[in-house]
């Protein structure tokens, strides 16, 4: 899955077309980075790092919810996006998994699945969030943007890849 990672992402962007210029709070390379990061995070949650990586992987997702609110995209858009993931890491992985015994082959889609239908819970818990508090910084009136940093999209996201590489890489002693 790894050696295939930036064909999913091109094929993820490319898919997401309009949506990923929609927004003029958020830029393209930040979405791009963080489709990136997500499938690194899967990448890891289907290997032995799975249980280090889960928090990771709610991290990013709630991270993921946040920033389709600042992008202007609706609830469904947000599971939608995530869905197609779901989609795309089927194809891509099925010659794999064919080539594999069929157990270990289910387990693995299984996984990833499980996986998959647990960040769309918390994508839309942090887009509900973000929403949620937009209105209460509004005094019920949605914001119109300006106040969003994107810097600070930045730095989470940051913060996110240093998470995920200090449980996939422990430090050698």
């Amino acid at each position: 899955m790894a050696e295939q990672r930036d064909a999913m992402i091109d094929q993820w962007s490319a898919w997401l077309g309009d949506r990923l210029t929609s927004s003029n709070t958020i830029a393209r390379s930040t979405v791009e980075r963080e489709l990136k990061l997500i499938l690194d995070i899967i990448i890891e949650m289907v290997g032995p790092y799975r249980r280090e990586t889960k928090t990771v992987w709610f991290d990013v997702c709630e991270h993921y919810g946040r920033v389709a609110a600042a992008r202007g995209l609706a609830a469904g858009e947000v599971v939608e996006e995530m869905q197609y993931l779901r989609g795309l890491l089927t194809r891509t992985l099925s010659p794999v998994l064919a080539a594999m015994r069929a157990r270990a082959g289910l387990a693995i889609m299984m996984r990833l699945n499980s996986v998959l239908d647990k960040g769309i819970a918390v994508a839309v818990v942090g887009y509900t969030d973000a929403l949620v508090a937009t209105l209460f910084r509004q005094n019920g009136v949605p914001a119109s943007g300006a106040d969003f940093d994107e810097s600070d999209v930045e730095r989470q996201l940051e913060a996110i890849e240093e998470k995920l590489a200090s449980v996939t890489r422990p430090a050698q002693t």
